[in-house]
């Protein structure tokens, strides 16, 4: 029965909840989180200059409370202890203070073009007479990304044809990328019949191009982040690599209304114009990220705002901004209805329900072209719109903006 019992306090909320307090937190200047426990602890805070607690006007060291209020004051550290009657050490939370930072938020259209770098097998096929399939035979596969042939860096898919020729039928020595893994094959071109070309029976693509929303500028370094989520191919899937990119200025022309199973979607508007402000430099399950050739400015904040910790999200109100007329940035309402405290870079860090009546009404929620909203809560920048639920438009994924930043320094590296 002891057993039992401790199991079953164990597996209770008010431990869970305090099993789940992270070991460190990382605030900016200014912000402001609530931590619970579910069970009567005392606290005591050493360091106060970098953060302090407040609970009214109770003195905590003496009380024992069950949450506390952060207050991130300047920057430096600060420990948190959390300790049962009688002064037994349960828990010890280190926060660290950094300086305030301040990001134009994005939620403007933009057109993306990419050319990858190398190009990506979407298939291979038999060729004309004989049916011979080169490709197959060597061991290519959908989502193989070909480096070079014979030394020879491809630009693209018209120059992996001007190789492949010049080598005369030849056995040629190709370097493939495969899930992130480098690959050497050899293989045999073949003429085809039918216009007497050598080729290797595969069918290639060099670059893509679609609408998406800009998540932030940073001021200071020039770099932006975009979309939340990869650019893939269509056909396998696969990320693609980046040679070059660019994103453009885009106009929203129509909005295709999301349905329960049935994702809606922005169409846009830009290769016409192809108004290029940013250069692309990474493509990841994060985004895309690159540095911008002007200024940002978004007219709704044209101050930015601060960046908040994934820390201080919280469930609650909040905001996205979006553009689904024209080129106008507006914003609306939502509610954070979940965060999930990680502490490695993931895409699902919060679940947002859409309640503004008027986006409800125009797209039924968060549609395709819409990933990269940024998401506002509290007067800070905390993250990005990355996906919609198939089965409900009206809710959706969000990354925080730490992990984007990340991705940002690593652009800017690379």
């Amino acid at each position: 029965m002891l057993s039992l019992l401790v199991v079953a306090l164990n597996y209770s909320s008010p431990v869970q909840q305090l099993l789940q307090l992270p070991d460190a937190l990382v605030l900016r200047a200014g912000e402001e989180m609530r931590l619970s426990w579910g069970l009567p602890l005392r606290v005591q805070v050493e360091q106060p200059d970098a953060a302090v607690i407040s609970s009214g006007d109770e003195t905590l060291q003496d009380v024992a409370v069950t949450d506390v209020e952060l207050a991130a004051l300047s920057e430096g550290h600060a420990q948190v202890r959390l300790s049962l009657f009688g002064g037994w050490p349960f828990k010890n939370v280190d926060v660290r203070v950094e300086e305030s930072r301040v990001l134009v938020p994005g939620g403007q259209a933009i057109g993306v073009a990419l050319h990858t770098s190398g190009v990506l097998v979407v298939g291979t096929s038999d060729l004309t007479g004989g049916g011979a399939n080169p490709a197959q035979e060597a061991g290519l596969q959908p989502g193989d990304v070909i480096r070079s042939i014979d030394g020879q860096e491809i630009e693209n898919a018209q120059h992996l044809t001007q190789l492949v020729n010049a080598r005369g039928g030849e056995t040629v020595e190709m370097v493939v990328q495969r899930t992130g893994r480098e690959m050497h094959m050899r293989i045999s071109p073949v003429r085809d019949a039918l216009d007497g070309q050598y080729r290797l029976g595969v069918w290639v693509r060099d670059s893509t191009a679609g609408v998406g929303t800009l998540s932030f500028y940073d001021p200071e370094s020039g770099a932006f982040g975009a979309l939340g989520h990869a650019i893939t191919d269509v056909d396998t899937g696969e990320s693609l690599t980046v040679r070059d990119g660019d994103i453009m200025h885009a106009d929203i022309v129509d909005v295709l209304k999301g349905e329960r199973g049935e994702p809606g979607e922005l169409k846009g508007s830009f290769l016409k114009e192809g108004e290029t402000f940013g250069s692309i430099l990474l493509n990841n399950a994060f985004g895309i990220y690159g540095q911008s050739d002007e200024t940002l400015v978004n007219p709704l904040y044209p101050q930015g705002l601060p960046v908040g910790s994934r820390y201080s999200v919280h469930e609650g109100k909040a905001s996205i901004l979006s553009t689904v007329d024209g080129d106008t940035v507006r914003e609306y309402e939502v509610e954070i209805t979940r965060c999930v405290q990680q502490g490695s870079p993931a895409q699902k860090g919060m679940i947002l329900r859409v309640t503004d009546p008027e986006l409800l009404e125009r797209t039924g929620g968060i549609v395709q072209g819409m990933s990269g909203s940024p998401i506002l809560q509290d007067g800070h920048i905390i993250g990005a719109v990355t996906h919609v639920y198939v089965n409900d438009p009206t809710q959706g994924y969000g990354m925080y903006i730490e992990w984007m930043l990340e991705q940002a320094k690593q652009a800017k590296a690379a």
